[in-house]
């Protein structure tokens, strides 16, 4: 018999060796094909007397990356629903799910030894299958990594991970692991127990078989009277006599405990924004109170609830869906060919320089590295040997990879060496003349065809090409701090950017594997200018006489990375005041000034807190490695604190902070600054830090409804003035209820 994604062959001594190979994909993924096939096989399996053991591998480099996208559509917001009801839609992601779970309990039942050669990366599903087999060898490749990721997108593991893990290693290793989507190295994964083996590349195989034949040599298990007795490596360690949970099960003295201090923890961390993780902890506790049969049972029904959770919907759409689509290129011109930066330019050997020198020499490209005094220059390539030692620390990297990447990198000062640049990246000083003058020296020595980048994160693209002797080859390329750990590349179209131009440089971002939005020119773009708000919130609260703790904790409590005050000071006071000055002299007599911009004025001018690298702003910051900020004690005093908890209403200030990032981003869309739904919200999510909870500025619009959401922010511009006023476009959408995913639909992603 044949099937369409896996291989299947016995040997000798009776061990089929089932191979998961789906025809024309990169990856292996669980999908209807691969699953219809997988429940043939367990029934040949367990049917066959002359099979006595199974093995399962990949024919691919990786094992398996999980479930396939396309059956996430309809559940996540997407097309796909047809005609079903909201029960019959519901009961049918419930049946579909248990099915799944129920083929893989068949899977570690049918009698016969299973075994995993994992010889690549197994996350989600991929893994979730690997743990219904009863014993998991895994090549020591640094690049595998197996995890359940779910979490991280707004999902649980529906594949018993919630249920097999904590059985196996225990619930207080196991809560960790799945509640933040950690993914583990060969060797970390054997250590916590999640895999038996490590063995050297391409030996996996003959290990499992190994394994399968050498257990028939013990005694068999009798599990049920009215059974026969079974091999006692064909059984999972939760289906032999007198299993018990390692650590304890959740009423035992160290289970109870575990999940004492896990919901204490799980609160102090997500401030009860994420469902995924509140339902993976009810998953584990109430599954291990009872057999797995039931437990699955357990995953699946909140498995199927989290699907129909908003926020869950809108997590998985910008943060797996979305994200996808805009690394496969959905928002590359169709027309320009591909083409490849083989040689890159960067002016500035500063933090942003030397990140963007790392990525684009870890890709592959030759990179020259020009600051104005060699030993800049020099430093900034240092940067990129201080990254590539910590990985070798790590066991990530080698001595011989270190230096090959390091010889893709010239430090220098001549502007010669850029001769035969495909793209030049300027990350000089936020200062137009010099910007100018760089591009005046450096343009001239680009390729035929070259392209001409400014990493810029405030000033105008269309005024900065003015210096340009082609400003059709002339697009902003705006960089995230740090380079090589920010996912983000937000490209900025200037007035006479041409689409060949966006075209290269998109395909110079998935050369170095970022994310690409797509945004058009304005003061601050896109993300700068709605991040600022967020910040500038949290000064317009201070400066209403609001205790900086509350502002703070507050900050936090809705989700964001980090409490507007103390990113105030990681951003930097006097940048801050700078930008506003030069907002000043731009605007003229349309500028406004605010209370809290006399705040900044006084923290900078008179007192010289510019932040945190002064070791001081709003906070004290410490000088030594791993000590602790706190905010200044005179605060409070300068800012005229004189509200305390008794005297503000958490909920309208959570609001405030949420609602003024998403009232800002809508006028970016009515602008026409941003153009795509998916740029808005993964833009925001990744480059920000944007509640992820929320799936983005805009998706948090729809949950919250188009009426109500204007409602809410009329009322909030009565009390706090004329920027929480709504924009014609949430007016009119208001009246009509639409909403931005339906109103402003995506297209299909690019092929």
């Amino acid at each position: 018999m044949s099937y369409e994604n896996f291989s299947f062959e016995v040997d000798g001594d009776g061990v089929a060796l089932v191979t998961w190979d789906m025809p024309g994909r990169s990856m292996n993924v669980l999908s209807q094909s691969s699953m219809a096939d997988m429940g043939a096989i367990i029934e040949k399996i367990a049917g066959d007397d002359a099979i006595k053991g199974a093995v399962l591998t990949s024919g691919k480099p990786a094992f398996c990356a999980g479930a396939d996208l396309s059956m996430m559509g309809s559940q996540a917001g997407g097309s796909g629903a047809g005609e079903q009801s909201e029960l019959e839609r519901v009961e049918a992601m419930y049946e579909g799910n248990l099915a799944f779970n129920m083929l893989l309990r068949k899977l570690e039942t049918c009698g016969k030894p299973v075994a995993a050669a994992i010889n690549g990366t197994a996350l989600g599903g991929g893994l979730e299958v690997t743990l219904a087999c009863h014993y998991r060898v895994v090549g020591n490749n640094p690049r595998t990594q197996l995890g359940l990721p779910e979490a991280k997108v707004g999902l649980l593991p529906g594949g018993g991970g919630t249920q097999r893990l904590p059985r196996l290693i225990g619930a207080q290793a196991a809560m960790p692991l799945i509640l933040q989507g950690t993914a583990l190295s060969p060797e970390k994964a054997a250590a916590s127990g999640i895999v038996h083996k490590v063995v050297a590349p391409g030996e996996e195989v003959a290990d499992a078989k190994q394994w399968i034949k050498d257990g028939f040599a013990l005694d068999p298990i009798q599990v049920s009277k009215k059974a026969p007795p079974v091999p006692a490596h064909s059984l999972q360690p939760w289906d032999k006599p007198g299993y018990r949970v390692p650590g304890g099960d959740p009423h035992s003295k160290g289970g109870g405990q575990a999940f004492t201090i896990g919901n204490a923890m799980l609160r102090k961390t997500t401030h009860g924004n994420f469902p995924a993780q509140q339902y993976i902890m009810s998953c584990i506790y109430e599954g291990l109170q009872v057999p797995i049969e039931a437990g699955i049972r357990i995953e699946t029904r909140y498995f199927t609830k989290l699907l129909n959770d908003p926020r869950s919907k809108a997590m998985i759409r910008s943060l797996f869906l979305s994200m996808q689509e805009l690394n496969k290129g959905a928002r590359r011109p169709k027309g320009p060919e591909k083409s490849e930066v083989k040689k890159l330019g960067i002016l500035g050997a500063g933090m942003m320089g030397a990140g963007i020198a790392y990525v684009s020499a870890k890709a592959g490209m030759d990179v020259v590295l020009l600051d104005t005094d060699q030993a800049n220059a020099d430093k900034g390539k240092a940067y990129s040997e201080g990254l590539l030692d910590k990985a070798i620390s790590r066991g990530k990297s080698t001595e011989e990879k270190k230096q090959a990447l390091l010889s893709k990198i010239t430090a220098t000062t001549s502007y010669d060496d850029l001769d035969g640049c495909d793209l030049v990246i300027e990350a000089v000083f936020e200062d137009r003349g010099i910007k100018a003058d760089v591009t005046r020296k450096a343009e001239p020595k680009l390729a035929s065809g070259g392209i001409f980048g400014s990493n810029t994160s405030t000033l105008p693209i269309t005024g900065l090409a003015e210096a340009s002797a082609k400003p059709e080859n002339f697009i902003g390329i705006h960089f995230f701090s740090p380079v090589d750990k920010m996912p983000l590349v937000e490209i900025i179209m200037g007035e006479k950017t041409s689409d060949e131009t966006l075209a290269k440089t998109m395909d110079y971002v998935a050369q170095i594997r970022k994310t690409p939005i797509v945004v058009n020119d304005s003061r601050g773009f896109y993300t700068s200018r709605c991040f600022g708000t967020y910040v500038s919130e949290g000064i317009h609260m201070l400066s209403e006489g609001i205790d900086p703790a509350i502002i703070e904790n507050v900050g936090k409590m809705t989700g964001m990375p980090m409490p507007p005050l103390a990113l105030n000071d990681e951003v930097a006071l006097d940048l801050a005041y700078k930008v506003r000055q030069q907002t000043k002299k731009d605007l003229g007599d349309k500028y406004v000034e605010t209370e809290g911009e006399k705040i900044i004025e006084k923290m900078v001018v008179e007192l010289g807190r510019v932040g945190k690298k002064a070791g001081k702003g709003f906070y004290d910051w410490p000088a030594e490695k791993g000590g602790k900020k706190h905010l200044w004690p005179g605060l409070r005093d300068l800012a005229g604190t004189n509200k305390g908890a008794e005297d503000v209403d958490v909920e309208e200030l959570k609001k405030r902070f949420l609602y003024i990032q998403a009232l800002e981003t809508a006028r970016c869309f009515e602008e026409n600054v941003v153009t795509d739904v998916r740029d808005a919200d993964v833009g925001a999510i990744t480059g920000w830090g944007f509640a992820p909870w929320s799936g983005g500025p805009l998706s948090l619009i729809d949950m919250v409804g188009l009426p109500t959401f204007v409602e809410e922010c009329d009322a909030l511009a009565q009390k706090y003035g004329e920027r929480f006023k709504p924009n014609q476009l949430l007016r009119d959408m208001a009246a009509k209820n639409e909403n931005f995913y339906k109103r402003f639909a995506p297209e299909k992603a690019a092929a």
